[in-house]
């Protein structure tokens, strides 16, 4: 009996590889921004906690939001709710530049953040009507590179214009984040069904038919722990325990947090092959459990090299999981329905989790150590992990 060869698997089109060139571009400029948005609250006069909440005002609009940009998704199209998030932070941000009060940079925030959730649901719900069912995986490893170097690369540039002061950075953002609306507007196909069958105008998925996946609510769980830990614990708790540890702390944290990059950086390479071919599940799982233990481990790194190892492990950790993640999402959704809701609402998860980690793991830090706090993300990550162990497989 003569095998026939294996059809080779298809090219990650191009349409999403221009939502791959948007998303470095965006990541450039906000990695330029994000150093210094608590300093410049900061310089109006206000507290620590005042000059933190421009942070949390972003990640708490972007909450509230989610819902509004589902439907609005499923009304209107993913594309244009994706343009219309970009022009919105585009104009938001660039006029924080012009801040005479700390008031107006707390407003423009929130409405930075509303913008942000309308591009980062629409361009989930792009990359599954546009990506091949079998290179889901891929292609999400491909969009989460854009923003992964991009953050890389925005800090640096960042740095070297330092001298221009704190206001120029916030112009810069706002000229690249409309440099990527324009890429988009220009190179993204008005209709979207040209590519994929009617897919902005497909019935839309309710959430409660979602929930009834088993996988779907394991993603639920997953993408909080994901929140919690990596955007949320990660980025309030690590600066602090470094600080309190080493006496060149801010250094060590910045060294810290370049090698989680570096560790997702390099599972990104491979993650999404490896959910495209052995299956979602066992890829999702395995960056739960890597990044749950060197998360948790990180409260017992008293030596910088220590230190950073685990730093690159756990990022190593969130490079496997994402990508099986945003494939098990579009599993989910399939090519038949619009999942603007459904998607939003896996956001909601995990901006939740990056919203309540600095809070909780902060006042446990605080009245237990370091080591009980990061024990209490590896702990979430556990508590993922096991909801994953009743989910199903998702790639056929």
């Amino acid at each position: 009996m003569i095998r026939q060869a294996s059809s080779p698997r298809p090219k990650i089109p191009h349409e999403i590889w221009i939502l791959v060139s948007a998303a470095f571009i965006i990541a450039i400029g906000f990695g330029i921004i994000a150093p210094i948005i608590p300093q410049f609250a900061a310089s109006f006069g206000v507290g620590m906690a005042l000059a933190g909440a421009v942070v949390s005002i972003f990640a708490s609009t972007r909450l509230i939001f989610a819902p509004v940009s589902g439907s609005l998704i499923d009304a209107i199209g993913a594309r244009k709710i994706y343009l219309s998030g970009l022009f919105t932070v585009a104009i938001a941000t660039g006029l924080v530049a012009f801040s005479q009060a700390y008031w107006q940079i707390l407003v423009l925030r929130a409405i930075a953040g509303f913008g942000s959730t309308m591009f980062t649901v629409s361009a989930m719900g792009l990359i599954i009507k546009l990506s091949p069912p079998e290179i889901r995986g891929r292609s999400s490893s491909a969009y989460a590179s854009g923003f992964l170097f991009g953050n890389i690369l925005g800090p640096v540039i960042g740095g070297a214009l330092a001298s221009l002061g704190m206001r120029i950075p916030f112009l810069i953002y706002g000229a690249t984040v409309l440099l990527a609306a324009m890429v988009v507007w220009w190179r993204m196909p008005k209709n979207i069904g040209a590519v994929q069958k009617g897919a902005e105008k497909l019935p839309s998925m309710r959430f409660a038919e979602a929930f009834q996946d088993h996988a779907y609510r394991a993603t639920l769980t997953s993408g909080f722990a994901n929140g919690w830990s990596n955007f949320g614990a990660r980025v309030a708790v690590l600066p602090l325990f470094t600080a309190a540890t080493f006496s060149n702390g801010s250094a060590v944290a910045g060294f810290a947090l370049t090698a989680f990059a570096a560790g997702n950086a390099f599972a990104l390479q491979f993650s999404g092959r490896l959910a495209d071919s052995i299956g979602r599940k066992p890829v999702l799982m395995t960056g739960l459990l890597i990044n749950g233990v060197f998360t948790a481990a990180l409260g017992l790194s008293h030596a910088v090299p220590i230190l950073l190892g685990t730093s690159a492990a756990a990022g190593a950790g969130a490079g496997f999981l994402n990508p099986a993640q945003q494939a098990v999402l579009a599993d989910v959704v399939g090519t038949e329905k619009s999942g603007g809701k459904v998607l939003a609402n896996f956001q909601m998860a995990q901006d939740f989790g990056a919203i309540l980690a600095p809070i909780l793991v902060g006042l446990v830090a605080q009245h237990l150590g370091f080591q009980i706090a990061f024990a209490l993300c590896g702990a979430v990550s556990a508590a993922a992990f096991v909801a994953w162990i009743f989910g199903r497989e998702t790639l056929r």
